[in-house]
């Protein structure tokens, strides 16, 4: 009998470095609407909508993330990305749209403040009914 394993639930946070690490998550509140994470443990955090998330190591040559000293890339998703592409260009933040609709959504790319690469996704919206990859299929039992 094969026992379950137990999974990790999501993610509970995204840490790194930065330069000015209060200004650049004021940026990341005010430009995305990423909640600051509050200064004592009374009030609540920033909390996701339910969706789909991908976690993928890339090859560590990858030149998906720009520059060779980016070794991450933040992706977020939105309800439309036409109308946080306006926001963000109202802004006055330099973003790239791609100009392909790929059979997982829409997506564009710009950098935060700190030359962070950072991606926008607009999902297809079918994510959550699609049928999950087995994890059998990958297992090496």
């Amino acid at each position: 009998m094969r026992q379950t394993k137990e999974r990790v639930l999501g993610f509970g946070g995204f840490f790194f470095r930065a330069k000015n690490p209060k200004l650049l998550a004021r940026w990341y509140s005010e430009i995305l609407g990423v909640d600051e994470t509050p200064p004592d443990y009374k009030h609540a955090y920033w909390v996701q909508q339910l969706g789909p998330t991908v976690f993928e190591p890339f090859a560590h040559d990858t030149e998906y993330f720009g520059d060779q000293k980016n070794a991450f890339m933040l992706n977020f998703r939105v309800a439309s990305l036409a109308r946080m592409v306006a926001q963000l260009q109202a802004a006055g933040i330099a973003i790239e749209i791609d100009p392909v609709e790929h059979p997982n959504g829409v997506f564009a790319r710009f950098q935060d403040p700190e030359g962070n690469p950072v991606a926008i996704w607009q999902p297809k919206g079918n994510e959550l009914t699609l049928p999950k990859f087995a994890d059998s299929e990958t297992d090496d039992d």
